[in-house]
């Protein structure tokens, strides 16, 4: 689920941790009632500090999106289908963003970046 964190974002990790667990909420890859890894799992596994993969618990406790309980762990609490589709719609505008800059990066034009992606879209090309 975390193999798309990057160290080279400009997007703080905590928040790119939060990010991939609501995506992974909103497209129903985790459902209410799963746990999520502990703190020290994601840790591990992201190879970040412990106190980052809290602060992106913390912030998704706020959110709604999943619930702390002493001594259990975090679960994945139910989300309305409304804020499934809004965190999705967020994330597309992010894929838009992320694709924009390192085309932008890159060197090449809108015009091409809009007939690639066009292209792709229209023969439902996902690959």
């Amino acid at each position: 689920m975390f193999d798309t964190i990057d160290p080279r974002s400009p997007m703080p990790l905590y928040e790119q941790i939060a990010a991939r667990i609501r995506l992974a909420v909103a497209s129903e890859e985790l459902q209410p009632g799963d746990p999520l890894p502990s703190v020290r799992q994601v840790a591990a596994i992201v190879r970040v500090n412990p106190a980052t993969v809290a602060q992106a618990y913390r912030d998704l406790e706020a959110e709604g999106f999943v619930s702390k309980r002493h001594g259990a762990g975090t679960f994945v609490k139910e989300v309305p289908m409304k804020g499934k589709n809004e965190e999705m719609e967020q994330q597309a505008h992010e894929l838009v963003s992320t694709l924009m800059s390192d085309a932008a990066r890159m060197g090449v034009s809108t015009g091409l970046l809009r007939q690639a992606l066009s292209g792709k879209l229209y023969n439902g090309t996902e690959k």
